[in-house]
């Protein structure tokens, strides 16, 4: 575990070594990102400019959230729903798709750098981020799925040494509040890598309702590390006597210290009822419901 204080101190002297003038922040209102923000503001202070993505591919009410929990800065929001649709269409592949985001990201952040005349861009990878990204286990949207030419004159990182837990940590020390420095984790390309196969609206539809529903579910009495739905593909059900080909759900939730593990939490059979009632039932175009009983390794907590 690495030494708080002198960490974030450090991170502080760092970003004042690395930015030549002023930089934006991508806010995700996750924690890992959260933090990166603090640390950059004590940094560099009014050189500093929040900007959060809005890319469609958000939970139900993340983008009201975050506009909420950051409403004391000044955080610019950029709407890209369509342009990141646009950008997946036709994509199944998930190294593909996570590189069509990454990318995406990136071309918005410099857009609105050059509007700025800003050259750095400060992000909240983690140390998990470029293993896995390295490791050619999937490529995390602001490591592996980068393109090779970016307009910055440099990308600063300043957590890349730290895990989860440890990130965690240092929102609490910085007293971040709970809703940010507990948050359960989100991935970077939003219910895109929670879609198997082309991400569409009536896919994205389905897999927000679900997932508010496992998180309704889940998240209070359970608390999970994280949890979540997924949707696969289609298959055969009955609804009102009539034969369905709707789309099946998959529910995760796991355990773990800092995402390099997982085990699979072992829910009552009720709740699991319970879940798979309310999403077949408030879900028009869902038939089935699975639990995925898969730990990490073999799987990956994602699907994709």
């Amino acid at each position: 575990m690495v030494k708080i204080e002198t960490f974030i101190q450090k991170a502080i002297e760092r970003i004042k070594r690395e930015v030549k003038g002023r930089a934006i922040i991508a806010v995700s209102g996750g924690v890992d990102s959260s933090v990166c923000a603090i640390l950059a503001n004590r940094a560099i202070g009014d050189l500093l400019t929040p900007i959060y993505i809005d890319t469609g591919l958000m939970r139900a009410g993340e983008t009201e959230r975050i506009r909420e929990t950051f409403k004391d800065i000044d955080l610019e929001i950029v709407n890209a729903k369509e342009r990141f649709l646009q950008n997946l269409k036709g994509i199944i592949d998930p190294e593909e798709k996570r590189k069509a985001i990454g990318e995406t990201f990136i071309r918005i952040f410099e857009e609105e750098a050059r509007k700025r005349d800003i050259h750095y861009l400060i992000q909240g990878t983690i140390y998990p981020d470029r293993i896995e990204s390295e490791g050619g286990i999937k490529s995390h949207h602001n490591v592996g799925g980068l393109p090779t030419n970016i307009d910055f004159d440099k990308i600063i990182e300043p957590i890349d040494e730290l895990y989860k837990d440890e990130v965690r940590e240092i929102a609490r020390t910085l007293k971040l509040p709970t809703e940010i420095s507990e948050r359960m984790p989100f991935p970077g390309p939003g219910l895109a890598v929670r879609i198997i196969g082309e991400v569409t609206d009536e896919k994205l539809e389905a897999v927000r309702k679900a997932n508010t529903i496992v998180e309704e579910e889940l998240l209070e009495p359970y608390k999970p590390w994280q949890t979540f739905a997924a949707l696969l593909e289609k298959g055969t059900g009955v609804k009102g006597d009539i034969r369905v080909h709707g789309w099946i759900i998959a529910v995760r939730a796991v355990t773990s210290r800092d995402g390099m593990t997982a085990d699979t939490l072992q829910l009552p059979w009720q709740t699991l009822q319970k879940i798979e009632s309310r999403i077949t039932r408030e879900i028009p175009n869902v038939t089935r419901v699975l639990y995925d009983l898969t730990p990490k390794p073999p799987a990956t907590i994602e699907f994709e």
